[in-house]
Formats: structure tokens, C-alpha cells, sequence
């Protein structure tokens, strides 16, 4: 048995093929779109249909096998680093986005005057800036 199959397993999921594949997709990093995902999951799979791959990453999100992140102005995004409670920044110019380790190193990294009576567990927090590429580009640009 794969690792894949216990992983899935474990997290109360069924193992089939596209799961598995996207699963392989999602823990080779980054910061993927579904249309990216279903790409890489074709390649591997011949043929899977992209509802498909959208129910799995709806599945796998359900589970804590992936976090689905949503910058403003971007389709949604999909990563497997997930339950640290990282954050990100994302590049104004070509889109980019890095994971930002938590600030403050203590879940939920961050905490608000008034928690509303909420058992708060995570904060999601989103840097925008230039991606050194576009900060050169824009120099360039400029001169």
C-alpha cells in the first residue's frame, strides 16, 4: 500500500485513481488552480473530467488534505501545506504567491480585540506587494 492510499485512508476517504492523482499533483507544491490541477491530473490519468477534479479538492479539503485559498481578484487556489496556519503574500503584478510562515508562531498568529464569544483556531491573513521580477520590470519600465 502507497503512501497516498494511507494518507487518504486515514482521513476517512475512499482511494480511487483521481484522488490519488490529484493528491500526487497538490504534494508537489505550490499554489495551484483547478485548471492546472486537472492539467498535471490529465497527464498522469489520460482522462478525468475537470467536475471531477473540483469534487476531489472539495473532498480533500473537507478532510484537512488540502487548503483552498482565495487572493482577491484570483480564482481559488488549492496548496497541501495545510493545519500550520501559514499565510501568504501575493505579487500585485503577475500574481505570484509564497507562503509566509505565522508571525507570531502561536496559533492563530494573530488576536482580535473581540472574539465574539468564537473559539478562534486559525487566522487567515493575505500580504500584497511587487514579486522581485515585477519590482525589477516596473524599474525598467520606468527608465
Amino acid at each position: 500500500m502507497s503512501t497516498g492510499e494511507e494518507l487518504l485512508r486515514a482521513h476517512g476517504l475512499r482511494v480511487t485513481r483521481p484522488r490519488l492523482a490529484v493528491l500526487e499533483v497538490l504534494t508537489g507544491g505550490g499554489h495551484l488552480e483547478v485548471d492546472e490541477i486537472a492539467r498535471q491530473v490529465r497527464i498522469r490519468l489520460d482522462s478525468v473530467s475537470t467536475q471531477a477534479v473540483y469534487d476531489v479538492l472539495g473532498a480533500f479539503s473537507r478532510a484537512g488534505l488540502a487548503r483552498r485559498i482565495e487572493p482577491a481578484g484570483s480564482p481559488a487556489r488549492y496548496e497541501a501545506r495545510v493545519g500550520d496556519n501559514h499565510h501568504h503574500i501575493v505579487c500585485r503584478g503577475c500574481g505570484a504567491i509564497a507562503d509566509v510562515d505565522c508571525a507570531v508562531g502561536e496559533r492563530p498568529c494573530l488576536t482580535p480585540g473581540d472574539a465574539h464569544g468564537f473559539a478562534l483556531d486559525e487566522a487567515e491573513v493575505t500580504f500584497w506587494g511587487l514579486c522581485p521580477g515585477c519590482q525589477t520590470r516596473r524599474l525598467a519600465d520606468t527608465a
